[in-house]
């Protein structure tokens, strides 16, 4: 059973900064996917140069969410791993004025990303035979309740969550998504 992680809530504008720019999302998502990377990796996977992967990575590394491996580097050649972290969206009122709009925008960006997912999914299920599993439901619940079930998918998750390297043979990178809101906008019913 692997370790639950770190819980971190994101609440640092610095933090919401260097999670703000596209290229790091693209570059955690393939340090998620594909294991350690050095920049030179990275420039061939996702297209950019060294120099503009390096200066992302620093931000990344400065802001805790990739670290360096020293075991692996050597020379000018740095690899990375993405630090494994549950990490947390605080709540609107939780969040100044700055981090706020900050959590927007990265909410902006990433609603494309989720929408092209879901558009996949559909497209493409029956393609990914018994990879693709869908679940929708609909349940009456507390507000305590949902922090209730939330907690215990959040341990399912870190039950099941392992690195590129320490994944089990014949392991592929899975897209796993959950999210709650009420079926209705009447906070009556």
């Amino acid at each position: 059973m692997a370790n639950r992680p770190a819980i971190r809530q994101l609440s640092d504008p610095g933090a919401l900064k260097a999670l703000g720019h596209p290229l790091r999302q693209r570059i955690l998502q393939h340090l998620g996917m594909h294991g350690p990377a050095t920049s030179t990796t990275l420039s061939r996977a996702l297209g950019e140069n060294t120099g503009t992967l390096s200066y992302h990575l620093r931000q990344l590394e400065q802001n805790g969410f990739i670290e360096d491996i020293p075991e692996r580097s050597n020379g000018r050649e740095r690899w990375w791993r993405q630090i494994s972290r549950d990490l947390r969206w605080p709540s609107a009122d939780e969040l100044d004025e700055e981090s706020q709009q900050l959590l927007d925008e990265i909410t902006e960006f990433k609603v494309e990303e989720e929408l092209e997912l879901a558009r996949r999914f559909f497209r493409d299920h029956r393609r990914y035979g018994e990879w693709a599993k869908a679940s929708r439901g609909l349940t009456h619940l507390t507000r305590e309740e949902i922090d209730e079930f939330f907690e215990a998918y959040m341990e399912l998750l870190s039950r099941f969550s392992r690195a590129p390297d320490n994944a089990s043979p014949g392991a592929r990178p899975v897209f796993l998504r959950f999210f709650t809101m009420p079926a209705s906008e009447d906070p009556s019913s």
